[in-house]
């Protein structure tokens, strides 16, 4: 082990104010000090992002910034909506390289490949730690692009053995428009991504708390490039939808989606479809992609605390407590806690472990993109 930190390696920053010009300055005194070397942010959609956008670049100045709005923040206080929360990284600690997709349709393997090669070069001549075992990637992505699958793949073979985790922007599910940002702007249509070199100890990780039940459903007539399912059973899909959850149509919603999830099996695992909504001709649109022939399993939820508390709990006697955790929490887990009325329970949680992050559309994974999961990565003390 090393010696203990004699620094801060991270700052968490905080801010309430809708005033997009106050948030930047309470973030900015909060996080700058003489070795800050890139700040992480995640912020309500509520803010007028041209105003935001020039208070954060006036505020940080030459300090490089990413970040995504949000369905939700995770704050050093917790759970919050309307907020502005960040993370600082010092230099010494973090050597932090950035690479921007403008073009998601057309971003393949050759695009990857030249992204991912350019950010190590850079990150190399930085000499934080050797390359192998001491670096992670983190992805932020337009959530309504529906180009995850496609950007992940292609991200995730030219990343090799290097672990990737990330999450799809939101936009305090509005589900109109949703934002990333990168040299200096926010974008929509677009990728961020994040490679970051560190000494200290890691690790990347997924959990949910969903167990598969017996009954499948198997789609019969989709859109694809909609990520739309006409029939499910070759019936109209809101209606067995509906039906296998015990409420009419029209009560479909978000809160019944978060508390009745449907999943496909890929290997011996079940990955959450999420659905996005229901549409007038009974269609269902998700949020990760679906096609004609998929056999999709209704998933029954388990105490979803306990599980994230386990997940923490193996993380941590591996890597000792944490120092930070970046976060990345399907919306539609939170709407099921805020259901279950455990909403305080879980603010203590994150607060306990650390965790600054925020709500998405959708989860990155190893270059899955996935739903209703609870990803990031655990940053411990020391290796």
């Amino acid at each position: 082990m090393n010696a203990p930190l004699t620094l801060d390696p991270v700052r968490t920053a905080y801010s309430r104010s809708s005033d997009a010009q106050v948030a930047a300055q309470e973030l900015a005194q909060q996080l700058i000090t003489p070795d800050l070397g890139f700040v992480l942010f995640f912020c309500s959609a509520e803010y007028d992002l041209s105003v935001l956008q020039q208070a954060l670049n006036q505020a940080f100045g030459e300090i490089p910034l990413a970040g995504c709005t949000t369905a939700g923040e995770i704050t050093p206080q917790g759970y919050d909506r309307g907020s502005l929360c960040a993370i600082g990284f010092h230099r010494q600690y973090f050597s932090v390289e950035i690479g921007l997709v403008e073009e998601l349709a057309g971003f393949g393997l050759k695009e990857a490949q030249k992204l991912v090669d350019e950010l190590i070069v850079r990150g190399r001549s930085r000499h934080i730690a050797p390359l192998k075992g001491h670096l992670f990637a983190m992805t932020l992505l337009d959530g309504l692009s529906s180009q995850e699958e496609l950007v992940l793949v292609a991200l995730d073979s030219a990343l090799g053995s290097i672990p990737h985790f990330g999450g799809s922007a939101g936009d305090d599910i509005q589900l109109a428009r949703t934002h990333v940002f990168a040299q200096g702007q926010f974008r929509t249509e677009a990728a961020v991504m994040i490679l970051v070199n560190t000494p200290l100890d890691f690790e990347v990780f997924s959990t949910h708390h969903l167990r598969p039940q017996a009954e499948k459903l198997v789609v019969t007539a989709a859109d694809a490039a909609t990520r739309t399912v006409h029939e499910l059973n070759a019936e109209p899909a809101g209606e067995v939808y509906a039906r296998l959850v015990g409420v009419p149509p029209e009560a479909l919603n978000p809160e019944v989606f978060a508390l009745h999830p449907i999943g496909v099996k890929v290997g011996q695992e079940y990955y959450v479809r999420s659905i996005q909504r229901m549409n007038e001709d009974l269609s269902l649109t998700f949020y990760c992609a679906v096609g004609n022939g998929i056999v999709l399993t209704p998933l029954q939820s388990q105490p979803i605390m306990p599980d994230l508390a386990q997940r923490f709990q193996d993380t941590e006697q591996r890597i000792g407590p944490p120092l930070l955790t970046i976060g990345c929490d399907c919306f539609l887990r939170r709407l099921e806690i805020e259901h279950l009325d455990q909403a305080q329970e879980a603010s203590r949680f994150l607060m306990q472990h650390q965790v600054v992050g925020f709500n998405t559309y959708g989860e990155h994974y190893d270059g899955v993109h996935i739903n209703q999961t609870f990803t990031g990565v655990v940053i411990g003390r020391s290796r």
